[in-house]
């Protein structure tokens, strides 16, 4: 922290000519009008900025909007930290409650894709496919059963990160069908996949929230309702107020649905996601549609004790991991976040539970070396507000990653100041093109972490969490671009 004493002398003297120059020196109150207040910002500043370009180093110029923030009407009763941290000396440049426990919202997926990313490799892929037990008589009767393969493809059917839609992946299994003579199946048609097993799990502690006077809900969805047009499934108790709508956040898209009133015995819950049961149905719709019998049903079948003999009719590749995390972290995509969460746990312990997923990333950071202390994870995307982190830990776990192989995709995948994802309208004037950072964002939380590089070129680290702030969350974004942009000089 800069002691103002230091500087003073020096100061007067070059501060004098402002001070005829200028009628007054604008002090912030925080009023009514300080709420609607549509101008540019107006933040406290013991000087003149030409003043303190002229004087300061931007070191210096850090540590004074540090300062000048903790008298700020918006953040003075807040609780935040922040720290921007040199990857070369591993020495800390400047900080504020660096070693404070803070929520991070979104940017817990920073720990989530890195793992991810870590565990499986930048160029991993599921793979979805379609094969058929039996044999071909020779007016094309299939006399066997077809299979649906899944692998726990997170992406399957979204359209995101360039994975196809089901529309897509049907139209050319019914290809590969049409191929092999296939006219018409005697037999069912099986999911076998150890991954979606439906199982209903607890949501993350402390993950629904109230807001405006909605209770905002994730939830999941069942075979049956494509995820795109998905409405109300899990049950609640009648704890809530009977006149609030409850919304949810769909698992498959940002949009939000909601419902006047929940049923059912008080737990809420969620099923995984069962989006290759999904493809499934609309396979054998869109076979029946177009002519291609088939006799049987859709039925899950998760383990072969007799295994049939198989032949593979097609195969979908999902995007790779990388352009999955981009997705991401470019759009905050929660539901990706959690599905890549669960593919962690089930890759390594065998298990696709949120509960593993945890155990596996939590695992993984102790082994990298992560600052525990602080630490508490509970979800893959930041969603609960009983998640955890310290903004020292977040740099110096970004620090970290700059020596690993993947870091050039993994950097970007960040959202870029004044350009893309997240960031696009911040930092649209300086720092574009120059902030490379995670945001999140929660009713009263806004955090940033990631990459600065400066007008000399060095790449710096830095994080900046925000809890319990006044005012709107278009006030915090101001003042946490007040204090990065003197450290763009550094």
């Amino acid at each position: 922290m800069v002691n103002f004493r230091k500087y003073i002398s020096g100061i007067t003297v070059l501060a004098t000519g402002f001070i005829f120059a200028q009628s007054t020196v604008s002090t912030v109150l925080y009023s009514q009008a300080y709420d609607n207040q549509k101008s540019s910002l107006n933040l406290p500043s013991p000087i003149t900025l030409a003043v303190e370009k002229a004087i300061l180093s931007p070191k210096e110029l850090v540590d004074i909007n540090v300062n000048t923030m903790m008298a700020d009407p918006v953040l003075k009763n807040a609780t935040w930290g922040f720290v921007v941290y040199d990857p070369k000396t591993k020495k800390v440049i400047s900080s504020y409650n660096e070693n404070t426990p803070l929520v991070p919202a979104s940017t817990t997926k920073l720990l989530t894709t890195e793992t991810a990313m870590n565990l499986l490799g930048e160029n991993y892929r599921w793979m979805t496919q379609l094969e058929y037990s039996g044999s071909v008589d020779e007016n094309g009767v299939l006399n066997g059963n077809l299979y649906v393969i899944g692998s726990g493809d997170p992406s399957l059917g979204t359209n995101k990160a360039g994975a196809w839609s089901y529309r897509d992946i049907v139209s050319d299994f019914i290809g590969g069908l049409s191929r092999e003579g296939i006219k018409k199946v005697n037999g069912d048609i099986i999911i076998q996949t150890a991954l979606f097993k439906g199982n209903i799990s607890r949501l993350p502690e402390n993950v629904v929230w109230l807001e405006n006077n909605n209770y905002y809900l994730p939830v999941g969805t069942t075979r049956e309702i494509n995820p795109a047009n998905e409405k109300l499934i899990v049950k609640k108790g009648n704890t809530f107020s009977a006149e609030k709508k409850y919304f949810y956040v769909s698992p498959y898209n940002s949009q939000m649905v909601y419902a006047e009133k929940y049923e059912g015995d008080g737990i809420l819950t969620t099923k995984i996601p069962d989006a290759p049961a999904f493809l499934a149905n609309t396979l054998r719709a869109t076979m029946v549609k177009s002519g291609l019998a088939v006799t049987g049903k859709v039925t899950p079948k998760m383990t072969d004790n007799a295994l049939e003999s198989r032949k593979l009719v097609s195969s979908y590749k999902s995007p790779t991991l990388g352009d999955i995390i981009f997705y991401t972290n470019q759009h905050s995509d929660n539901s990706l976040a959690e599905a890549l969460l669960k593919t962690v746990g089930f890759q390594k312990l065998g298990d696709q539970t949120s509960e593993s997923g945890r155990a596996v990333v939590t695992s993984h950071l102790k082994d990298e070396g992560f600052d525990m202390i602080g630490l508490n994870y509970m979800d893959g995307s930041g969603l609960s507000r009983n998640n955890n982190v310290t903004p020292i830990s977040q740099a110096k776990f970004l620090t970290s990653l700059m020596d690993e192989k993947y870091y050039k995709t993994y950097l970007n995948s960040l959202p870029v100041g004044g350009q893309s994802g997240t960031l696009k309208r911040m930092f649209v004037g300086t720092g574009n093109g120059q902030v490379f950072a995670k945001t999140g964002t929660l009713n009263k939380v806004k955090t940033l972490a990631g990459y600065l590089k400066t007008n000399s070129g060095k790449t710096l680290v830095f994080s900046l969490m925000v809890n319990n702030y006044a005012g709107s969350v278009d006030m915090v974004k101001k003042r946490m671009e007040k204090i990065l942009e003197p450290a763009l000089d550094l």
